[in-house]
């Protein structure tokens, strides 16, 4: 299965470590900072584990690489199904109502009637002079 294999392929060297623990420490920090001006009393909490990933980063990344793995999984399974339901929504909202307005006027944008008494279905197009503009700008 091809999620199983992108979660094989997720990168665990120390840079890529590193950066990991610095993003999401300096976003917990942040999310401290955030919830102390609210004056939340959990602030202190995010800002412990914020500032533990900071510091996990710079001494041991290392030590970061099962929550880096468990992350980056969650991240990789979030974005197969949120691409799947995006495609779903987009089909729904556009695609549908097109085709509906269609039917609705008996339009067939591919003509597939058949026509028995046509020679062939190929389409002439108008010969055009050579210009090699149109090869570097088609659309």
């Amino acid at each position: 299965m091809m999620l199983i294999e992108e979660i094989r392929q997720i990168k665990e060297s120390k840079k890529d470590l590193k950066k990991f623990g610095l993003t999401i420490g300096v976003v917990l920090l942040a999310i401290a900072v955030f919830l102390l001006i609210k004056g939340s009393g959990s602030a202190i909490f995010w800002g412990a584990a914020g500032l533990l990933l900071v510091v996990l980063s710079f001494a041991m990344p290392g030590v970061l690489k099962p929550l880096n793995k468990i992350w980056m999984t969650l991240a990789i399974v979030l974005g197969w199904v949120m691409t799947r339901v995006i495609l779903v929504i987009l089909f729904y909202v556009a695609l549908t109502p097109t085709a509906l307005v269609a039917r609705l006027f008996n339009k067939d944008f591919l003509n597939r009637k058949i026509d028995k008494s046509a020679k062939s279905y190929w389409q002439k197009r108008e010969k055009k002079e050579f210009d090699a503009q149109s090869y570097e700008r088609q659309f």
